[in-house]
């Protein structure tokens, strides 16, 4: 019985993201890697995104479907390919831990934080702008994930990385808040507030980065918008008042200034 119920929840979702087209940025490190397999054994079309030198395809469904170069500041390079995905991931970053404390943070804001930033920009408009095939009748809206980490709420032991992560987490939940509300949906936008998995930098990690990019997938599924994996059950209780907070700090704000003479 209960193996019957594992097949069909497997097929099921094999259905939902197959024929996809996916890109992912950071696609090289451990999360990247765990995601493209899901995506890729739920029969999705996967683009790996890297700032290094591409890489060899593999014959297995180990790595993407194909690689794409692309660097920081150059965004706008990247949109004949944006203007043809489904999905999005924003996974790309870096923790400047050892570096001097200005210059990592410099890094950290561009890498993290504004990048990233220009990158959601960049898709929303095409997706708003009915762009190449983004508009066409009943295609479903395109999405947007966003992996801001835990540290957006949490300490990371890395000053450079939490001012970026929870500069890109409040960039997000401004989306949210600012976003349209009427009309056609062209664009969802999910967040991923991710734990500690193991990882090169994080060898100790308490969660596999196959497990997370299982857990995201199947939660991304069922269409919740803030993705939360981790251990700590602290964050499970903070990030959703935090989104709350800054929800409601946005509105009022925007109402405010709508309704200034």
């Amino acid at each position: 019985m209960f193996q019957v119920i594992s097949v069909a929840q497997k097929t099921q979702a094999r259905n939902f993201w197959a024929g996809k087209v996916v890109a992912i940025t950071g696609a090289r490190g451990e999360l990247g890697q765990a995601l493209i397999q899901s995506f890729r054994s739920a029969g999705a079309h996967v683009v790996g995104l890297t700032h290094s030198s591409l890489p060899k395809l593999k014959a297995d469904s180990s790595g993407p479907h194909e690689w794409q170069q692309w660097c920081c500041g150059k965004e706008e390079e990247l949109d004949e390919l944006l203007m043809n995905l489904d999905i999005l991931v924003l996974n790309h970053g870096i923790n400047p831990h050892r570096c001097e404390i200005f210059t990592g943070v410099d890094t950290a804001l561009e890498v993290n934080a504004l990048s990233t930033w220009r990158l959601m920009r960049r898709f929303k408009e095409l997706c708003e702008t009915g762009t190449s095939n983004v508009n066409q009748p009943n295609r479903t809206p395109r999405e947007l994930w966003v992996n801001t980490s835990e540290a957006e709420v949490q300490p990371a032991l890395s000053p450079a990385y939490e001012i970026s992560k929870r500069l890109l987490g409040q960039l997000v939940s401004l989306h949210w808040a600012a976003g349209k509300r009427k009309g056609k949906q062209y664009l969802v936008v999910r967040k991923l507030v991710l734990g500690p998995f193991r990882s090169g930098l994080n060898p100790i990690g308490l969660m596999s980065s196959r497990f997370v990019a299982a857990r995201v997938l199947q939660l991304a599924r069922v269409g919740i918008q803030l993705i939360v994996v981790t251990p700590n059950p602290i964050t499970y209780a903070v990030m959703p008042l935090t989104e709350l907070g800054r929800w409601l700090y946005t509105r009022l704000l925007l109402q405010a200034n709508h309704h200034d003479p």
